[in-house]
């Protein structure tokens, strides 16, 4: 296996710079695992793709305002700031650009508009280094840190974002994210109600989405790369309702990769269909893996050679994945955050 497996060319054009007016109006491919077809329709019709009893399991995680903006305290240096994870006792994990300058004990003033002004902005200090270019802060006033940072795009979106909200799902309520969980970007609170009222069980995790969603893999072997843990969670009322549809032979279908890292990483552990858990995922799904929850995946088209696209792999088949993805192409499906969307049964 090579990462260069997982690779295609995209031209720029295709590559969604806006999301849509409408959420649910994307448009959705249909991969079908048995037989290899493809089919194409419209989100909004995707109810007509699924049966009574059928579980969805959305990924709740709400972007916060990661991105900042400062300059250093002894020097007056522009500095910027991504943070990636909480790591406890008002310490997160971050990206700061540009990293060479910036070192143990440097003190970073954040403030709205990027200018110290009479330090009413919130005081970060670097705490540690640690591999990967990540740098550990402390902040002065974590309470109105976020006050103070902007929802981060991914690096391939350019224009600017009017209506952040829209970076964010309509069922978003569990803060922690430094991106969204894209495949549920398409729905919205009707076509949900909609989905309820054929008998679909909507179910809800939390997967906090960190650094991998923006680091692609370097290695030529990609089990060489090391994943980003991210913090999870599966509470008891959901573990007990995917349990019983497992039981009962009904359909799990996962919005998203990230619910379906979770659930795969919480029945590895447990023996089990599923149970509650609290904790960090550290799950990399490649071509062999066998799963034990997901029987289906909607999920928006991803980057080449990154850890998604192996995930969608895995689940799919290497060949008929990169088929679907050149097939979408040539109809000129948008791709990536704010692209279209993939339905795998």
């Amino acid at each position: 296996m090579k990462t260069s497996d997982f690779d295609y060319h995209l031209p720029q054009e295709f590559i969604a710079q806006y999301p849509l007016e409408h959420r649910d109006r994307s448009r959705l491919m249909l991969v079908k695992r048995d037989d290899g077809s493809i089919e194409h329709g419209i989100l909004s019709d995707i109810a007509g793709y699924l049966v009574e009893g059928d579980v969805l399991v959305f990924n709740d995680s709400r972007v916060i305002p990661a991105r900042f903006y400062g300059r250093k305290v002894d020097t007056g240096g522009r500095v910027e700031i991504l943070l990636i994870r909480h790591s406890g006792n008002g310490a997160w994990e971050a990206l700061v650009r540009p990293g060479r300058r910036v070192g143990t004990g440097d003190r970073i003033e954040i403030t709205k508009d990027s200018v110290i002004n009479d330090h009413t902005g919130v005081l970060a200090e670097v705490k540690e280094l640690r591999p990967g270019g990540i740098k550990i802060l402390s902040f002065s006033d974590e309470a109105i840190l976020f006050n103070l940072g902007s929802v981060p795009l991914p690096p391939y979106i350019k224009a600017p974002l009017s209506e952040p909200e829209r970076y964010q799902t309509v069922y978003a309520d569990e803060a922690g994210s430094v991106a969204a969980p894209t495949a549920g970007l398409h729905f919205t609170r009707e076509l949900l109600g909609k989905l309820k009222s054929k008998g679909i069980e909507c179910l809800f995790v939390t997967l906090h989405i960190g650094l991998d969603t923006f680091r692609p893999v370097s290695e030529d072997d990609p089990r060489k790369h090391t994943i980003y843990r991210e913090y999870g969670i599966i509470d008891k009322t959901v573990a007990k309702r995917l349990s019983i549809a497992k039981r009962e032979g009904r359909r799990i279908i996962c919005v998203g990769t990230t619910p379906v890292r979770l659930l795969e990483y919480v029945a590895q552990i447990s023996g089990e269909d599923s149970k509650p858990f609290r904790g960090w995922v550290d799950l990399f799904i490649l071509p062999g893996h066998r799963f034990r929850m997901a029987d289906g995946m909607i999920t928006n088209f991803h980057l080449p050679r990154s850890t998604l696209l192996m995930l969608v792999s895995a689940f799919t088949g290497r060949e008929l994945t990169l088929r679907a993805y050149s097939e979408a192409i040539e109809r000129g499906y948008r791709f990536y955050s704010f692209g279209d969307a993939m339905l795998i049964l």
